[in-house]
């Protein structure tokens, strides 16, 4: 099901000029921003003024010439400085965790809110969701946007909400076998925590009867998928957002599931090289750089989401036509470089869930024993006491070793479910102190 026909399959020539008109509004909102007028924003704002629509590639080539906003500047400026319209305009602000250091607060005025809702919907109308279905959110509610978000695109496509926040397991449980939701909206984390605590308690998750589960906040393996999908029966669907462009609802995948489908006409995106800051041409990985083109109350310019994927220009047979990309990869920032092996925690998960008997959780661990970086990765058997744990350690390094290229130790250890939280931890870097 496609939610809004009009935007979503919109031509590509129209689509190209609706962007460059959007784009030059949102220069305007942010020209009289100090932190914008400071990187000579007002004079090349007032050279999108007027322009004429033309392609693509002229739109992305005035573009490349604006500065890069970063996840620092945002937090520079907190609480206000990147607002662009007085806080009496303001509906709603959330923020994010901040567990790098200050929070990141943004903000919606009632406009915003309604295209959140609407790009929520298009999200969930991608994976199968129709009016009528009751949708089971384990997402938390508050600042994170996650719950919310999802919240007003559900009640925006004439769902039935159950708004579950994340924790308390067992009252989910009691609800989801209850309510008979047709769809669930988590964490892929936190869903197979539900499967497990479920089958603990001797329930099939599959007797829940969900159709479908949509899930994102979190990098998540093509593994983690098939696990989610043997464990409840359903269709898995990614999804990707970030607070900073509203929240969820920035890309989705239909039900082709080859690839999430980026809302063009509100983000314009490019991927650059995380070293150099240059663009990549559609196929090649980098960090997804995003420009909001409609947000009122924090509209940013040419954002780097520290996020790594690749531009999917082919065509979708679904028949929406904004560009699509690959499902992340991991984060920029998340590189694990290992006596010179660089690898991404994503790239551990694939070897790790390729082994039936471990749970989905682990954690990378990473500290320096004199001027050598030392890794090991600690594991959890689901079925501790039937597994000889030497073994299964001795098999695990070997794989490691094999697949990725670099020794790590591995540690059977019992690791945090995590419940509540909104995101899964998985590395511990004991070499800068941050985790």
């Amino acid at each position: 099901m496609i939610y809004n026909l009009q935007m979503e399959c919109m031509d590509r020539p129209a689509l190209c000029r609706l962007q460059a008109e959007r784009l030059g509004e949102t220069l305007q909102r942010v020209a009289a921003l100090p932190f914008y007028v400071a990187r000579g924003m007002g004079e090349l704002a007032a050279g999108a003024v007027g322009r004429p629509a033309g392609p693509a590639g002229a739109l992305l080539e005035h573009l490349e010439r604006l500065p890069f906003t970063t996840k620092q500047d945002l937090r520079d400026q907190y609480p206000f400085g990147l607002f662009a319209v007085p806080q009496r305009d303001l509906a709603r602000v959330h923020a994010t965790s901040g567990t790098r250091g200050k929070p990141t607060l943004v903000g919606y005025t009632k406009n915003d809110l309604a295209t959140w809702a609407e790009l929520c919907a298009r999200l969930l109308a991608g994976a199968g969701a129709r009016p009528g279905d009751t949708l089971h959110v384990a997402l938390n509610y508050g600042l994170f946007t996650g719950g919310l978000g999802i919240h007003g695109g559900a009640e925006r496509l004439g769902c039935l909400v159950v708004p579950a926040s994340a924790g308390s397991t067992h009252r989910q449980l009691l609800l989801m076998n209850d309510l008979r939701p047709v769809g669930l909206k988590a964490t892929p984390s936190y869903a197979l925590h539900l499967a497990e605590v479920a089958e603990q308690e001797g329930i099939d998750p599959r007797s829940f009867g969900l159709r479908y589960g949509i899930f994102g906040a979190e990098p998540w393996s093509e593994a983690v998928r098939a696990r989610l999908e043997e464990r409840f029966g359903f269709l898995a669907y990614d999804s990707y957002g970030l607070s900073e462009m509203l929240g969820p609802g920035v890309a989705w995948e239909c039900e082709h599931r080859n690839g999430l489908h980026l809302a063009e006409d509100h983000f314009l995106p490019e991927i650059i090289d995380p070293m150099t800051g240059h663009r990549l041409p559609p196929g090649e990985e980098g960090e997804l750089v995003l420009t909001s083109l409609t947000k009122e109350a924090y509209p940013l310019i040419r954002f780097r989401t520290g996020d790594r994927t690749v531009m999917l220009p082919d065509p979708c047979p679904c028949g929406r036509t904004h560009i699509r990309i690959d499902r992340i990869r991991g984060r920029v920032d998340e590189m694990l470089i290992i006596r010179g092996v660089n690898l991404f925690p994503t790239e551990v998960e694939r070897v790790l869930l390729s082994f039936p008997e471990l749970h989905h959780r682990y954690q990378v661990r990473l500290w320096r024993h004199g001027a050598l970086d030392e890794a090991e990765v600690l594991v959890e058997p689901r079925r501790p006491q039937e597994t000889d744990e030497a073994a299964l350690a001795r098999r695990l390094k070997a794989a490691i070793k094999q697949e990725l290229g670099v020794a790590m130790g591995v540690r059977v250890a019992t690791i945090p479910d995590g419940e509540g939280r909104n995101k899964a931890l998985r590395v511990i870097d004991e070499r800068s102190g941050v985790s």
